[in-house]
């Protein structure tokens, strides 16, 4: 007897804590995804009655069991939406609690529901039109987002700021085509969401657990049912496939690190040292001890946010890369990275849309800085180009001879005398003046795609037709 207590006490040490009841306890932890997969519930009924419809359809149930499983679904999803249906761990997964519920409202006749299907395909299905669905939301999302910096790019199409490369002062650029840039940026990603949403564009019901199924069952049916381009072409890719989800993952990691390189931005243009703009108490916190302090909290967060995107990406990449087909348990680990990204994305890209709608743009800021760093460098070696007929690079060696000399006299090109420039290059006239503001430097790009406010203009035209 002593014996005996010694062996559970034992045994109650190894399991420990919450698996104190021993394996069971463990099996049903490491097993159950109703605490994830919940979240698929009216992906799963839809599913369901499009399949119950079609398998009546073709005589496989009776009309009379379809209706009352239709009937039984949707009772289900109006106590899962109202708050009223409990879930149940030892039912395992949002498929087998459905059925349980089902099988309680309407009796046998649940039981017909899951004829010439596997919760293979099942899952695969759910799966897909949430990600379906999300991607579809991503994407009007993202129009509002390009739809934000087209009107602040029209608002600044000629507003000048200083073009950065290597965050050092390059050249003169205007506010509404750095805007332009992050449109190029996200309308890429929404590009991609739309692609996605292609690549996944076919129902994977009826794949059954891998290898098809003997029913006399219309596939081209419950597609066209639940709103697909076709079925799958492959029972056993059907189930194993989980392409679309890492296909989001990836455009989401993209996206995200599109809204982090802005959020950074957002973060350096809103310190007093730039000043550049300035975000409302609606995205910004302060310090709980310096009374002084704005914190771009909210960019912050978006830039914060992109790290977990880019680990569910590489934790599903992972899960997927070992596995042998068809399906696998290991695939039960697909959603939570799905569902914890789509997450981060949503709150990202409103709150970029919000910043970008808030902020406050600081023109005379941006000017003073754009005119820094002799930003106009690059005007005076094209008209030394242009007027003198100088090669370029001995142009580029008479701009730099100036650029240092404008240093050592702590003054810009523009306030260089007309005989300092003159010493380093006689054909330099007093014509080159036109060239060296920042306005007549930004007007002057007028190349396609340049900063060049007609230019700036003739883009979110484009873009406004487009979007």
């Amino acid at each position: 007897m002593a014996e005996s207590n010694t062996d559970t006490k034992s045994s109650n040490q190894m399991w420990g804590g919450r698996f104190a009841s021993g394996p069971d306890a463990i099996m049903e932890e490491i097993n159950a995804s109703i605490g994830f997969d919940k979240k698929l519930f009216a992906q799963d009924i839809r599913g369901s009655i499009a399949h119950a419809t079609m398998l009546a359809h073709q005589g496989i149930i009776s009309a009379e069991d379809k209706d009352k499983i239709v009937h039984g679904l949707n009772t289900i999803l109006s106590e899962i939406e109202s708050g009223n249906f409990e879930f149940s761990r030892r039912l395992e997964d949002i498929h087998m609690n459905i059925e349980a519920r089902l099988a309680t409202l309407i009796g046998p006749a649940a039981g017909r529901l899951h004829t010439a299907r596997s919760r293979n395909d099942q899952v695969a299905l759910d799966f897909r039109l949430w990600v379906k669905e999300e991607l579809e939301k991503t994407e009007k999302m993202l129009t509002g987002l390009i739809a934000a910096f087209l009107d602040r790019a029209e608002e600044h199409a000629e507003s000048v700021m200083p073009g950065f490369t290597h965050l050092q002062t390059a050249q003169p650029v205007t506010f509404g085509h750095h805007c332009m840039a992050y449109v190029e940026m996200f309308g890429r990603d929404r590009s991609r969401v739309r692609h996605a949403i292609e690549h996944l564009d076919e129902s994977p019901i009826g794949a059954a657990a891998l290898a098809g199924t003997g029913y006399p069952i219309d596939r081209h049916m419950t597609a066209k049912a639940l709103g697909f381009r076709e079925p799958t072409r492959n029972s056993i890719d059907t189930v194993s496939d989980r392409d679309f989800a890492i296909e989001f993952l990836a455009i989401a990691a993209i996206t995200g690190m599109h809204l982090s390189r802005l959020a950074e931005e957002i973060v350096i243009w809103s310190t007093p040292q730039f000043g550049f703009v300035r975000l409302s108490d609606a995205f910004s916190t302060g310090s709980s001890i310096m009374p002084q302090k704005k914190n771009p909290d909210a960019a912050e967060l978006v830039r914060a946010k992109t790290g977990r995107i880019n680990g569910s990406l590489i934790a599903l990449l992972t899960i997927m890369k070992g596995l042998p087909l068809a399906y696998s348990k290991d695939m039960q680990e697909d959603k939570e990275q799905v569902f914890d990204a789509a997450e981060s994305l949503e709150l990202a890209i409103a709150a970029m849309t919000g910043m970008v709608r808030d902020m406050t743009v600081n023109t005379g800021r941006m000017k003073a800085a754009a005119g820094s760093g002799f930003s106009t460098a690059t005007d005076l070696a094209d008209w030394l180009v242009r007027e003198a007929g100088l090669p370029f690079r001995d142009a580029h060696h008479v701009t730099g001879r100036a650029v240092a000399l404008a240093e050592s006299k702590s003054c810009d090109l523009a306030e260089l005398p007309l005989a300092d420039l003159q010493a380093i290059h006689p054909d330099i006239t007093d014509k080159v003046y036109d060239v060296l503001t920042v306005e007549a430097s930004v007007a002057s790009r007028k190349s396609f795609g340049g900063t060049a406010p007609s230019e700036v203009r003739k883009q979110i035209a484009f873009w406004r037709a487009r979007n």
